[in-house]
C-alpha cells in the first residue's frame, strides 16, 4: 500500500481479521470488513463533495461509528480530520471551523450545523451519503509526516489553538502505549470518554483497532451504564479521567459490581488523587496512570503496572520512544525533589499549531522540545509527579503552593467528593489558598473540620486560609476542572 498512514488501517486489519467485531454501538456490531467497506464508501463520497489531499474534514457529534468512519476516511484521502467539541458554544465552534478552514462538516444526531460555515452533512443524510460512494479501495500516498488531524486545545483560557498531529505522531504514541500496556487481540474496550479529546481517541480507540479488538462506543459516560456494560460485555479495557473513576467508586454498586473482566484501567487528563488509586487497588484492579498533552498525542509519561503500587500517585517515567526533562525557573535541570516545568521531545510531539507560527515558537524549541506549561517533581529514581499548571501556582508570602498537592491531601478526607484550590488576594501575603469543596452525599462536615484534617499533613503555609462548601464544580468535556471559571466565580476571599 502507498498509504502508510492511519487511513489504511481498516484495510490492513481486514486482511488479518475481517470477521472480528470492530465497533459496537447501541447493540449494533460492525466487523472490520464492514469498517473497511464503509470507510471506502465515505472516502469516495467525500471526494465527490470536493475533498482533496490536505483539506480539512470536521465532525461534530458524540461518540458514534460515523465519527470513527470519518476519521479513517479522511486519512484514506490524505485529508485532515478535525473533531469538534460538542460542549462548545456556537461562536466557539464557528471560530474553530473558520480557523481550520474545514471543507465539510459531518454532523451527529442533534446537531444541525446552524451558524457554521462550510458544507454540512446531517446525521439523517449520512447513510445516503455512504450509499452513494464506491466501495472500491483508495490508496492515496500518505506518509508518516503528513498531518492526520487537528485537535483544538480545550480553550479553558483564551481562544483554542489547533494542535496538528501527524500520522507518525499517532503511530509512535500507539507504540509507546503498547510497550507499557500489553493489549491483546481479544480486548473489549469501553470508549465512553469523548473521542473529540486526544486520550480517548489515541489511548483507547486507535490501539484497539491496531490490535484487532472491539471498541464499545458510548455517547457519554454514565455510572450505571458503565457497570452494566462491564458486566454484560466483559469489558477488559477502559480509559477515564479521575472524575469518572471517582463517580464509579462512589456508587452504591461499587462494592458488589462484577469487575472481574477488567485487565487495564487507564487514567489521565488531570492529576490523580492517591486515595482514588488505592480504592481501585484494594479491589485488585490494575489502575494505570500517565501524563500527556494533546500536543504529545498524548503520552509522555507512564507508570507501568509493575510499579503502580510502589509508585502510586506518580505519573511514571518517560514513555519508551519519548524523552522528558524538568526545567527549573532559571533554565537549569531541576534536581530530584525540585519543581520544574515538564518539557517533552520525541516522535509523538506535534510539529506545531495550525497556522500559528508565533504560538508554536513559544512552546516548541528548534530541537523539538515542547514546553508543557505543567510543573513536575521527580524522585531519585526518575519517577515524576505532576504538581500543577504553572499558571495555577499560588505564590503566598514568597512561597510556591501547588494546588494539586493541596487537593490531593483534601481527597484523603472521607467526606470530600470533589475539590479545587485556587489563589485569592490577601493584604498580608499577597495571595493565599482557597478551597472549594463538594461533600459526599450525607456528609455534614464544616470547613473547620476539613482544615483540621490538613494540619500536620501539609506545611502551614500550604493550608488554605479560606474554605467554601459548594454544590458542584465546573468541568469540561474531558473532566478537567475549569479553573478559570472557578476563579471567576469564587476568586475573592
Amino acid at each position: 500500500m502507498r498509504n502508510q498512514g492511519l487511513g489504511s488501517w481498516p484495510a490492513r486489519r481486514t486482511r488479518m481479521s475481517p470477521d472480528k467485531v470492530a465497533l459496537t454501538h447501541c447493540g449494533l456490531h460492525r466487523t472490520y470488513r464492514d469498517l473497511h467497506i464503509r470507510t471506502n464508501r465515505l472516502a469516495h463520497a467525500l471526494a465527490e463533495l470536493g475533498v482533496r489531499r490536505g483539506d480539512r474534514v470536521a465532525y461534530l457529534g458524540a461518540n458514534h461509528p460515523a465519527l470513527v468512519e470519518t476519521f479513517f476516511a479522511a486519512g484514506a484521502l490524505g485529508a485532515i480530520f478535525v473533531p469538534l467539541n460538542t460542549r462548545l458554544t456556537a461562536p466557539e465552534l464557528r471560530h474553530i471551523v473558520e480557523d481550520a478552514g474545514a471543507e465539510v462538516i459531518l454532523l451527529g444526531d442533534g446537531h444541525d450545523g446552524a451558524g457554521l460555515p462550510g458544507r454540512h452533512v446531517l446525521a439523517t443524510a449520512y447513510e445516503d451519503l455512504l450509499a452513494s460512494g464506491d466501495p472500491a479501495p483508495i490508496d492515496e500516498p500518505v506518509t508518516h509526516d503528513d498531518p492526520c488531524l487537528i485537535m483544538y486545545t480545550s480553550g479553558t483560557t483564551g481562544r483554542p489553538k489547533g494542535a496538528v498531529l501527524t500520522h507518525g505522531n499517532l503511530l509512535w504514541n500507539t507504540f509507546n502505549l503498547l510497550v507499557d500496556v500489553p493489549l491483546a487481540h481479544d480486548e473489549v474496550t469501553l470508549v465512553s470518554a469523548p473521542l473529540f479529546h486526544i486520550a480517548a481517541l489515541a489511548q483507547t480507540l486507535i490501539p484497539t483497532v491496531l490490535k484487532g479488538g472491539r471498541a464499545i462506543l458510548e455517547e457519554s459516560f454514565d455510572v450505571a451504564a458503565t457497570f452494566d456494560l462491564i458486566e454484560a460485555e466483559r469489558v477488559t479495557v477502559m480509559f477515564g479521567v479521575p472524575a469518572m473513576f471517582t463517580f464509579l467508586a462512589q456508587s452504591p454498586r461499587w462494592p458488589d459490581a462484577d469487575l472481574s473482566s477488567l485487565r487495564h484501567l487507564l487514567c489521565g487528563g488531570a492529576p490523580v488523587p492517591e486515595p482514588l488509586i488505592r480504592t481501585y487497588q484494594e479491589r485488585g484492579l490494575t489502575f494505570l496512570q500517565g501524563y500527556g498533552l494533546t500536543e504529545t498525542a498524548p503520552g509522555a509519561l507512564f507508570l507501568g503496572a509493575e510499579h503502580s503500587v510502589a509508585k502510586a500517585g506518580s505519573a511514571g517515567v518517560p514513555c519508551f520512544f519519548s524523552d522528558v526533562r524538568l526545567v527549573a525557573t532559571d533554565g537549569s535541570a531541576a534536581a530530584p525533589g525540585e519543581p520544574g516545568e515538564v518539557h517533552v521531545q520525541g516522535p509523538n510531539v506535534t510539529p506545531g499549531y495550525w497556522r500559528r507560527p508565533e504560538e508554536t515558537s513559544k512552546v516548541l524549541s528548534d530541537d523539538g522540545w515542547l514546553r508543557s506549561g505543567d510543573v513536575g517533581v521527580a524522585d531519585e529514581e526518575g519517577y515524576v509527579r505532576i504538581s500543577d499548571r504553572i499558571n495555577d501556582m499560588i505564590i503566598s508570602g514568597g512561597e510556591n503552593i501547588y494546588p494539586a498537592e493541596v487537593e490531593n491531601a483534601l481527597y484523603g478526607h472521607p467526606a470530600v467528593a470533589e475539590c479545587a484550590v485556587i489563589g485569592v488576594p490577601d493584604d498580608r501575603w499577597g495571595e493565599v489558598g482557597k478551597a472549594l469543596i463538594v461533600l459526599r452525599p450525607g456528609r455534614t462536615e464544616q470547613p473547620g473540620d476539613l482544615v483540621a484534617h490538613l494540619d500536620g499533613r501539609l506545611a502551614r503555609y500550604k493550608i488554605p486560609k479560606h474554605v467554601e462548601l459548594v454544590p458542584e464544580l465546573p468541568r469540561n468535556a474531558a473532566g478537567k476542572l475549569l479553573k478559570a471559571q472557578i476563579r471567576a466565580r469564587y476568586g475573592t476571599s
